[in-house]
């Protein structure tokens, strides 16, 4: 006589199986998650890192753009400075009144949109409305 197998005994396999399934999932969440959180810590501490180098690069950029723009600004200057000798030169060495006036009001158009009343005096400098919003 043969035995048949019933349906109890597939049930029990299942089950069998199931359950040590269901323990190796658990043991592997046990040994796993401790390494995936160190891993991800470890991920982290790397962007941070990229993140600030990145940010020191950056500054330090800037730091060279200013001082190229510092360096252009001071040989602006040299070459002003040397017009303006080479403009006294012209003027045999004398600045008359009549010049400091005409730079006066040559500066004036860098205002940018402000009004700006002038009035010669005796003494050829203007007289500047300064307290004219004052009193408001």
């Amino acid at each position: 006589m043969t035995k048949v197998k019933t349906n109890s005994n597939y049930t029990i396999i299942a089950s069998c199986v199931l359950f040590l399934s269901v323990l190796v999932f658990i043991a592997a969440i046990l040994f796993g998650y401790p390494r995936y959180k160190v891993w991800q810590q470890e991920m982290a501490g790397k962007a941070e890192f990229a993140k600030a180098e990145q940010n020191r690069k950056i500054k330090i950029e800037e730091a060279r753009a200013n001082l190229e723009a510092e360096k252009l600004n001071a040989q602006a200057e040299i070459e002003r400075a040397k017009g303006a000798a080479k403009a006294i030169e012209i003027e045999n060495g004398s600045i008359t009144p009549t010049y400091i006036q005409y730079l006066w009001v040559r500066q004036q158009t860098d205002l940018n949109n402000k009004t700006v009343i002038y009035i010669p005096t005796e003494g050829n400098l203007p007289i500047l409305e300064a307290g004219r919003n004052a009193t408001k």
